[in-house]
């Protein structure tokens, strides 16, 4: 699809310079969490090309990968929770207690639902069929996580008086905080299913360009990423629906 050669290298270079000019004029405050961003992800890639075969064929490599992934998961969602709008309610940084409990709904979905595909025998028992299925689910959750949490402190910060309102008519705290945040959080599931609302439409999904340049039949591609995108808003929204949960019980 794409040549790989040095003009590919100076176009990855000009995408980070621009991406980074652009958060420069816009004053958004992430022109250098963009060049940042990009080298850290160059470094993971090379990292994960070399060990991604030496792990395949091991279970236990496999598992220990998957337990890497999980604690990076839950660090970077409970590190986007620890960003409030409001300065007052703003963490300089996330906590260990913090990524515990994010753990819960960023590791649980994925980890319930492979387990379930691998028992049917939908997901083959070997690194490079469980890897990326539990890369893709778990990415969905981190990011529906660190947004859903985030919008639903933000909501509770801001309508602070309404939960109060609540308090005083005789509600406990959880549902009252609950009613206020659960609006606001559920957003955050929005980018999902806008992506497979518009799939094949808009957007050409990763996975099914993958399988057709594989060689694979485009319907057997298009099976695959229904598989995905599925899965996806499965993970998704079990994974919002415990982070706002977590959020009105004071657990994150």
């Amino acid at each position: 699809m794409i040549e790989i050669g040095p003009a590919l290298a100076v176009a990855v270079v000009l995408f980070v310079v621009i991406g980074s000019v652009a958060a420069w004029v816009g004053r958004t405050g992430l022109e250098r969490e963009i060049p940042w961003t990009s080298i850290r992800a160059a470094v993971q890639l090379v990292l994960l090309a070399l060990v991604i075969g030496y792990v395949a064929d091991r279970l236990w490599l496999v598992a220990l990968f998957a337990v890497v992934m999980v604690i990076t998961a839950s660090w970077a969602a409970a590190g986007r929770l620890a960003q409030r709008s409001d300065p007052q309610a703003r963490r300089a940084r996330a906590t260990v207690r913090d990524a515990l409990w994010c753990a819960v709904p960023v590791a649980l979905p994925p980890v319930l639902l492979v387990a379930g595909l691998m028992a049917a025998g939908v997901v083959r028992p070997n690194g490079l069929s469980i890897i990326p299925v539990v890369g893709i689910f778990l990415g969905n959750s981190m990011a529906i996580v660190g947004l859903a949490g985030r919008r639903a402190h933000d909501e509770l910060d801001s309508r602070r008086g309404e939960v109060e309102a609540a308090l005083s008519l005789g509600f406990t705290r959880q549902p009252a905080r609950l009613m206020v945040c659960r609006e606001a959080a559920a957003t955050a599931l929005s980018p999902s299913l806008d992506q497979t609302r518009t799939i094949g439409l808009v957007t050409i999904p990763g996975a099914f360009v993958g399988m057709v340049l594989g060689g694979a039949a485009p319907w057997e591609a298009g099976v695959m990423q229904l598989f995905v995108s599925t899965g996806i808003l499965a993970c998704g929204a079990i994974a919002l629906v415990v982070t706002t949960v977590l959020v009105a019980a004071d657990r994150l």
